[in-house]
């Protein structure tokens, strides 16, 4: 019974803080542009700050790089997969591949797993997350861009990188983890202070991404049989791969701790990336708009859903 109470008492929050974010939308309790600027300081302050505390303090180990390379091989494949299927099935939708592959992260993976595991977990999910961020950064993030504009410069997309909020707190953190610096950050007069402000700046990491994934929220149910579909074959292949990785890899092979068997199931059922629909051209035909954030949508609540019964299970 306890079990069950303990259960329920981690679960509805998310669902509270969603379907909060939902009254806000239907009711116009927030404009779309207060909700905008909100993700705008998660991006830029929030979630830096949670990253960046979870890498200082997270025992490195030479197994991660196994993981690393998993990841990085499973979102190669998966856009090749994409495709595939496009020239294959003749599939009208040209950002149809941008849609099979790729993880949100950032606007729901750390909030999910926090919310359910707690933010000083996020640390397993952070070093899961690391091949797919090489991904996104130096493939995927280049190559909708090419898409768009055409040829893009190599030196606008590195600096892109080096100047990304989250890559700087990882990079630094990292840094400092190597040298062997947290405690005397935790001790030092401003450095210390400033340990205690990312601390703050992180509890707001959850209740904000959950309410703005709430927001979201919105299905055009025209476009929902082939926004299914993609859906469909994400999870029919990531779910049966993250039970087996799970068990071949993480627990027999590496012989690591179980909440490493729970970030990677959370990576792999995560919805595409957010940012498809930022970098899509303007003149792009309205149907596969609604195309792409229905995918998006659809996703998300379904992942939400495949979440929340894993872990009640687990």
């Amino acid at each position: 019974m306890q079990n069950t109470i303990d259960i329920i008492n981690q679960v509805l929050p998310i669902l509270l803080l969603i379907s909060l974010g939902v009254w806000m939308r239907r009711s116009t309790f927030l404009a779309e542009t207060t909700v905008q600027e909100l993700q705008k300081l998660v991006v830029n302050f929030a979630l830096p700050a949670v990253l960046f505390l979870s890498f200082l303090t997270l025992e490195l180990k030479s197994a991660y790089l196994l993981i690393f390379g998993v990841i990085f091989l499973i979102v190669i494949l998966l856009f090749a997969l994409g495709q595939f299927l496009l020239k294959q099935f003749n599939i009208p939708y040209a950002y149809f591949p941008y849609l099979v592959t790729g993880f949100e992260y950032g606007m729901l993976g750390i909030s999910l797993f926090g919310a359910a595991y707690g933010l000083e977990k996020i640390g397993y999910i952070a070093v899961v997350d690391l091949g797919q961020e090489v991904f996104i950064w130096f493939l995927f993030m280049p190559l909708l861009l090419i898409k768009r504009d055409g040829a893009q410069n190599p030196k606008e997309i590195a600096k892109t990188f080096i100047s990304s909020p989250v890559v700087l707190s990882i990079i630094f953190s990292l840094a400092f983890n190597f040298l062997g610096a947290a405690a005397l950050l935790a001790k030092l007069p401003v450095s210390g202070a400033l340990l205690t402000s990312f601390d703050f700046l992180g509890k707001l990491t959850v209740p904000l991404i959950l309410i703005s994934v709430g927001y979201g929220i919105k299905i055009n149910r025209s476009k929902l049989g082939t926004a299914i579909r993609v859906v469909l074959l994400r999870l029919g292949i990531l779910i049966p791969l993250a039970l087996v990785l799970n068990e071949v890899l993480i627990r027999n092979y590496l012989g690591l701790e179980p909440f490493f068997e729970k970030a990677l199931f959370t990576m792999l059922i995560l919805p595409p990336p957010f940012i498809v629909p930022l970098y899509i051209p303007d003149n792009l035909a309205r149907d596969e708009k609604e195309y792409i954030n229905n995918v998006l949508t659809l996703h998300t609540v379904v992942s939400i859903s495949v979440f929340l019964l894993y872990f009640a299970l687990t």
